[in-house]
């Protein structure tokens, strides 16, 4: 364990993130897979929607890289547009 006063806030601190990263990327993770599983077009549009709202915030927030936001997006787009 660290010694110094500085270097426990700083696990303090890093834990703390790690937990509200968690949080964030479990929620991306989950919006993304309710739109690949959806069935029909209608039903994933709304999904999807709220999937790419979800992933602009992580990245924002700098959780996601932008490059891998745009990724996500562009698959989850990509088999919106191939259902029927």
């Amino acid at each position: 364990m660290a010694l110094t006063k500085s270097a426990q806030k700083r696990v303090r601190q890093s834990a703390k993130a790690n937990e509200r990263n968690k949080h964030y990327k479990t929620a991306a993770k989950t919006a993304i897979k309710k739109v690949l599983t959806a069935e029909t077009k209608a039903q994933a549009e709304p999904l999807m929607k709220d999937a790419i709202s979800i992933i602009d915030k992580v990245t924002a927030k700098k959780v996601f890289h932008k490059n891998k936001a745009s990724n996500q997006k562009s698959r989850i787009t990509k088999h919106v547009n191939s259902l029927s």
